[in-house]
This record gives structure tokens, sequence and C-alpha cells, in this order.
């Protein structure tokens, strides 16, 4: 089995007692380490497709996800350009603020010009292709509009898709702009992982219930809403299953808690277990996760 997670990769500056410390980190980054971790007894391998430029902390990220097993086949070069970059403020309640630098990264430019057409056919290539709201919002509407194609083309070749909306204002003209994005988005994807905060935010939803089953009129047939440390919605045609959120005694940081449940899910997925035994899956990792500082577990530490 072969899943590409597509989005965009930045240079991660973190608050922390002892300083400012530096890293890499985005949404379907995170997702990719720990596909790729999970994967690695199984033989699933994990590729990340995205944009960086051709200075040293490029070189840097494509070596890092080199050594987590990622494999970098499918990641673009683009001269004269760099990755964006984005600071963390983590309160005392275990809680992240965040601010961006990311106009200019490369990533938003992944699905330009012919080598971003070829980027974007080898997608038909994969069993399963993993992205975020936030990789559509990066992209200019020729980007865009190539990604769906090519989408539509992956599904034609049976690959599955899962999305998760993942919600950033900041990078969408207007709120209209970006539902009419995600409502394309889910009308190809068969596996949506959204988050209620940000469903609530971009549409007014009352609860995860009323997040799921929008969706669910909108064809899909699996659908699980993340809710923080509260239960975990579960719909499967348009049957609605809460699962009790195990709540961290000690939370220190949810940086990536979302992104390592949908880690989770998928991988069980991808092995044929039940969404009902995904959802255990994702919410074990995340509990993991939230339990150390940063997005990633030390890679001593089991998934």
């Amino acid at each position: 089995m072969r899943i590409a997670c597509v989005g965009e990769c930045m240079i991660e500056l973190t608050d922390a007692p002892s300083g400012i410390g530096r890293g890499f980190g985005g949404d379907t980054l995170n997702t990719a380490i720990y596909l790729a971790r999970l994967g690695k007894a199984e033989g699933v391998k994990v590729d990340y497709v995205t944009a960086v430029g051709d200075d040293p902390y490029s070189d840097e990220m494509i070596a890092a996800w080199s050594l987590e097993g990622i494999g970098v086949r499918n990641v673009l070069r683009i001269l004269g350009k760099m990755p964006g970059l984005y600071s963390i403020r983590t309160s005392k309640l275990g809680e992240r603020s965040f601010f961006y630098w990311r106009s200019a990264a490369a990533a938003r430019q992944m699905f330009n010009g012919e080598e971003g057409k070829r980027l974007a056919a080898n997608l038909k290539d994969y069993d399963w292709i993993y992205f975020s709201g936030i990789t559509m919002g990066i992209l200019d509407l020729d980007g865009r509009m190539i990604f769906l194609d090519a989408l539509r083309r992956a599904s034609d070749a049976k690959a599955k898709l899962a999305y998760d909306s993942n919600y950033r204002s900041r990078i969408w003209s207007d709120e209209e702009e970006a539902q009419a994005m995600y409502s394309v988005c889910l009308g190809w994807a068969d596996l949506a992982l959204p988050s209620f905060d940000d469903e609530r935010a971009l549409y007014g939803d009352k609860n995860p219930e009323t997040t799921a089953l929008r969706i669910a009129k909108q064809g899909l047939s699996e659908i699980v809403v993340k809710d923080g440390d509260k239960d975990i919605v579960l719909c499967v045609d348009k049957k609605i299953t809460r699962y009790k959120g195990a709540s961290h005694p000690e939370p220190i940081d949810t940086t990536a808690a979302g992104d390592s449940f949908n880690a989770g899910y998928i991988f069980a997925r991808m092995l044929g277990k039940s969404p009902e035994d995904a959802v255990v899956d994702g919410a074990s990792l995340a509990y993991r996760v939230v339990g150390v500082r940063g997005a990633i577990l030390p890679r001593d530490m089991e998934v």
C-alpha cells in the first residue's frame, strides 16, 4: 500500500522555557511522519508531495523526511524559493497560538508550470491520498484546478481520498471562498476527518453531529469529527456513533493532536480495520502525542 500526503512543510519556531527552538512542521507532514512510523513494520510506503526551495533549510527538511522513512521522490525543488515560516506559543494549559509568514513559500507553487503538472500527474500511482484545507488554501486558482483534476484521475484509478478541512481563515479571501472549495474537496473525498472547532468557525455548526450530517449530505459515507479531548463522532452511512474521548490528565502540548489522530485512523483503515476500531487507534495515538512537548513524539517512543 502506498499513500501520498500532500501539503506544506514550514520552518517552525517554538517558544520554550529554554529559549526559541527551530524545527519543521505542517499539518500533512505531521500525519505523514506518524503514518511512516506506523507503516514501517507493515510495509506501507508513505511519500510527501510538496515543493521546497533550493536553500539549506529545504535541504535539511528533505534529509529529515528521509530519516523518518518518508519518500521524497515527489518533492519539487523550485530555484530561488524558500519554505514558509511559522511560530508557536503554547499556554500553561497546553493550548497553542500560531503566527505565520508564508506568502512567498515554495509550496504555494507546487502544481504550477510543467513540472507542477507532472508532479500532480504522479498522484494516480497511489492507493491513498491525504490532503487538507491548508493544502488547498495555499494554492493559487490554477494550482487548485490542476490538483483537483489530479485527484479526480487518482480516484478514477481507485485511490482512496482522505480529507481534513483544517480551516485557517487567514489563507482564504473570505468564508465563501473556503466553503466553495471545501464543498468541491468533499465531493471527491472518500473519508472526511474534520475538527469541530474548524467547522463551527466556518459554518456555525451547533455540535459535532451537525457537522457530520451536513457533510454526509454531500455523499460521504465515512466521516469522523474530532472535538479536542471531548467525544469523537463517527458517521458511517449516516449512522452516528459517539466515542468517549480520553482526556489526558497532564496535557503538555496539543500540537498535532488532530494530525496524529488522522494518521492512526487512516493507517487502521489501510490495514482493513473497521471505522470503529480505527477511531480507537487514532485516539490512542493522539493521547500519547499531547503528553509530550512538540508535534512529534521522540523517535524512541512507540507509536
